[in-house]
């Protein structure tokens, strides 16, 4: 009886100490915690999130809303005048978008804030 007893209080207490481990974002996903925020350009970090998230509906060819994502020129436009970080934080009296989806992560965010405030740079 004694050896019955002592097969389950081990099992419990295995479970009861094992299921006690808790780990951090960083320690789990190391790279999903870091966003390189080092030299933001619109070649290097920007384009590649307008392609991504915006030019499939912003693009030359269907221009929704007549906004234009898919080229420097057009997107310098929209940055300098605030319509792009308007939209994309979600901002009251702006459209958000990505229209119909979450709001970027906050890396991509990130960077187009940085992008915005060292002037736009292209390259």
């Amino acid at each position: 009886m004694k050896k019955l007893f002592f097969i389950p209080a081990i099992i419990f207490f295995a479970g009861l100490f094992g299921g006690c481990y808790y780990d951090n974002e960083e320690d789990l996903y190391p790279q999903s915690s870091q966003c390189d925020t080092t030299n933001v350009t619109y070649e290097t970090k920007i384009a590649p999130i307008m392609e991504n998230n915006c030019n499939s509906c912003h693009n030359q060819v269907s221009a929704n809303a007549g906004v234009f994502t898919d080229n420097y020129q057009d997107l310098k436009t929209i940055a300098e005048n605030g319509q792009l970080w308007g939209a994309v934080n979600h901002e009251p009296g702006y459209t958000p978008m990505p229209k119909d989806a979450e709001q970027l992560p906050d890396c991509d965010l990130k960077k187009i804030r940085i992008w915005i405030d060292n002037g736009t740079p292209r390259n």
